[in-house]
């Protein structure tokens, strides 16, 4: 993931060329930066002295992540709402799962919903990661009311007085309209009976810009305070996280980094910034 790592050599060098510089937005544009983040970041890097190159660019990458804070609202006197959204395909399921894990860890009572009635493998899957975990996870008919199935998720959980209370959503495109009212609604039947404190977005992190579009879409049409970005492993190209927080501000809280229950960590922007340019 150091994008900067050969810049930063033949800079400190003296030996960089026009050609050096063509292959140096290239690797941006292709780790997914895009074209006019890649500029802005080119234009500081040529006007750089040589002794100041590492810290001019740190900056200039840290005025791009979101400002918003990081930190999960998690509140210590109810139980804490998660609602997980995202295209299928994403990871979301298997991130909820990966967050049953975190919090358990934290010796944190978790109670999931299995929202995402219309995929009986999503069912499925939470259900063989909660009995594993050792997560109650609330599900309901085959294909019935997502909502219903959330509604009875907090209840239970509030039954329950647990720290927190995840629901794991569809999300099919098969109309942007269908899909987001089903959200709304979810949203809607869960505050009646107690606030929802977070909306993490999960985004593949191998569809580069289409990930973007992908946490675009989805803030317009319900509250995403923030992202869960996959495959931040050896097959993703870095650039991501940097380029959906300068475009949306939606702050990145988790990453997923393989397909194991512990492969979650929250998201430490200064050690990601650091790791693009080591």
């Amino acid at each position: 993931m150091a994008l900067f790592s050969k810049l930063l050599n033949k800079f400190r060098s003296g030996s960089l060329t026009s050609a050096d510089w063509e292959e140096f937005e290239s690797n941006l544009i292709e780790a997914d930066l895009g074209g006019k983040l890649t500029q802005e970041i080119i234009t500081v890097a040529k006007s750089a002295k040589p002794d100041d190159i590492e810290s001019e660019l740190l900056g200039a990458l840290a005025t791009k992540l979101s400002s918003a804070n990081r930190a999960l609202a998690i509140h210590p006197d109810r139980t804490t709402t998660i609602l997980v959204v995202g295209v299928n395909g994403t990871g979301k399921t298997t991130s909820v799962a990966k967050m049953m894990k975190y919090f358990k860890d934290q010796r944190l009572a978790v109670v999931v919903a299995a929202a995402d009635t219309f995929r009986a493998a999503a069912i499925d899957q939470i259900q063989t990661w909660g009995e594993r975990i050792g997560v109650p996870v609330v599900v309901g008919k085959s294909e019935g009311d997502p909502a219903s199935v959330a509604f009875d998720g907090i209840k239970r959980a509030m039954q329950e007085r647990a720290d927190i209370f995840i629901v794991d959503t569809a999300g099919r495109l098969h109309t942007k309209s269908g899909l987001m009212d089903e959200l709304a609604k979810i949203r809607r039947v869960i505050e009646k009976a107690s606030p929802i404190d977070e909306v993490l977005l999960v985004v593949d992190a191998t569809t580069g810009q289409n990930g973007i579009a992908q946490a675009q879409l989805f803030t317009e049409s319900v509250q995403v305070t923030g992202l869960i970005l996959t495959k931040m492993d050896g097959s993703a190209k870095g650039g991501i996280a940097l380029a959906i927080e300068a475009q949306t501000g939606i702050p990145v809280k988790f990453i997923g980094l393989g397909e194991s229950a512990d492969d979650l960590q929250l998201f430490e922007a200064d050690s990601y910034l650091r790791g693009l340019l080591s």
